[in-house]
């Protein structure tokens, strides 16, 4: 059975971190197969995962569209296996996960058809795996427009803010007004300050924040300089020490979770 894991907060919250840490933990854990869907047209995810993107979900899709327009045969394929193929031949395969970009958002036009078209292709695609992993842009267009697959598990990620908190807790709502099937919700608050004895802790503002937004808090992560570190070097996520304490907050939380997984 597919489980669909989507990763959504506002930017420059971390999630992409917490969707790459995420994916790393599927993958050495040896729990299945992974998809990772970057989502968010910023593509970020590739560089958090150390690995190439050379073409998009988003390329596809325009390429499609101007062939259609043009009176193109697609090579003599119906638009389904062509955009099918075209996936296919945009997939980043990795040992252990392979990457799909979705790329930039739609140009002026009508992409109904299209979308729809991708979207099933997708399924098609994600059928061949154990987990899909989704790092989601803030305003969650790829769910909204149903390009990505139903969600079993959604997870918000905050910064120790009250505009972070009130971000994810809008972000809960959208769920619920979405054509979109959506299991679990649960908000991580990232780049917590300890308190002087290594223990995390959030102001009471924001327990309460949390609880009057109607959010489940699955863990908090703390400040973690090795993180600026790593981006300032280029270096993959992936690649953080076991001994990190974003790496290891992150593991405890997705094994707090485990029966989700």
């Amino acid at each position: 059975m597919i489980k669909t894991i989507a990763i959504a907060g506002k930017g420059g919250t971390g999630k992409t971190t917490v969707a790459a840490l995420l994916i790393k933990y599927l993958v050495e854990n040896r729990l299945g197969t992974v998809l990772a869907i970057d989502a968010d047209p910023s593509t970020n995810l590739n560089l958090a995962l150390g690995v190439p993107v050379y073409e998009t979900v988003g390329d596809i899709r325009e390429e499609a569209l101007q062939e259609v327009q043009s009176g193109s045969s697609l090579g003599g394929m119906s638009k389904p296996d062509y955009l099918d193929l075209r996936i296919q031949q945009s997939l980043v395969e990795e040992r252990g996960f392979d990457l799909l970009a979705m790329g930039r958002p739609e140009g002026p036009g009508c992409y109904c058809a299209a979308n729809n078209m991708l979207r099933l292709s997708i399924d098609r695609l994600s059928k061949s795996y154990d987990y899909v992993v989704i790092d989601n842009e803030a305003g969650l267009e790829h769910l909204s427009r149903r390009t990505t697959r139903d969600v079993d598990l959604l997870l918000t990620v905050s910064d120790p803010t009250m505009r972070g908190i009130i971000a994810a807790g809008r972000t809960a709502k959208l769920i619920e007004e979405l054509d979109t099937r959506v299991g679990d919700i649960w908000l991580i608050v990232n780049r917590v300050p300890g308190d002087g004895s290594g223990e995390l802790k959030l102001a009471p503002e924001l327990e309460q924040a949390i609880a009057e937004n109607g959010l489940q808090l699955a863990g908090l992560i703390p400040e973690d300089p090795t993180v600026g570190e790593y981006d300032a070097k280029g270096l993959p996520l992936i690649e953080l020490p076991p001994e990190a304490p974003v790496r290891r907050a992150v593991e405890e939380i997705i094994k707090s979770l485990d029966g989700f997984l």
